[in-house]
């Protein structure tokens, strides 16, 4: 993509089975205008909902370097992954805290990135999450 975006929304979701078992995430980029410009999913192996969860996001800003270095505006269902990017809570797990550095990384390459909840029930959150479910079930043999 030659022209960069001023503004794009990412959605992002993970999901784990068995907590810590096996875990997967997904992302959403929408264009300023609405019109989805990106969306993958990944299996993480052995994980726990929260490190999917900021795999997630990982994911989803490493794809937005490619398309902006404006403004991002990230959305998910995690509190516990928005209330911590977004400076409200203190990251105790190590594990999460690595992960927490390198989105601190991925976000100097923006102008902003600014992080909101949003219930599971959300569009764009429901397809994300479909999404995670779809790679967890090409993996598991029930």
């Amino acid at each position: 993509m030659t022209d960069k975006q001023d503004k794009i929304t990412l959605y992002t979701d993970g999901a784990s089975r068995g907590n810590p078992g096996d875990s997967a995430w997904a992302y959403v980029l929408l264009a300023e205008e609405g019109g989805e410009i990106a969306s993958q999913s990944g299996y993480i192996g052995r994980g726990t909902n929260n490190q999917a969860e900021y795999f997630a996001v990982i994911r989803g800003l490493q794809r937005a370097t490619e398309i902006t270095n404006g403004v991002v505006e990230g959305y998910s269902d995690s509190k516990l992954v928005v209330n911590q990017l977004s400076g409200n809570w203190k990251v105790k797990n190590r594990e999460l805290n690595r992960l927490f550095h390198r989105v601190r990384e991925l976000q100097r390459q923006f102008a902003g990135v600014f992080f909101q909840h949003v219930p599971r029930s959300h569009e764009m959150i429901a397809q994300a999450d479909m999404m995670c479910n779809e790679t967890l079930d090409k993996i598991q043999k029930y």
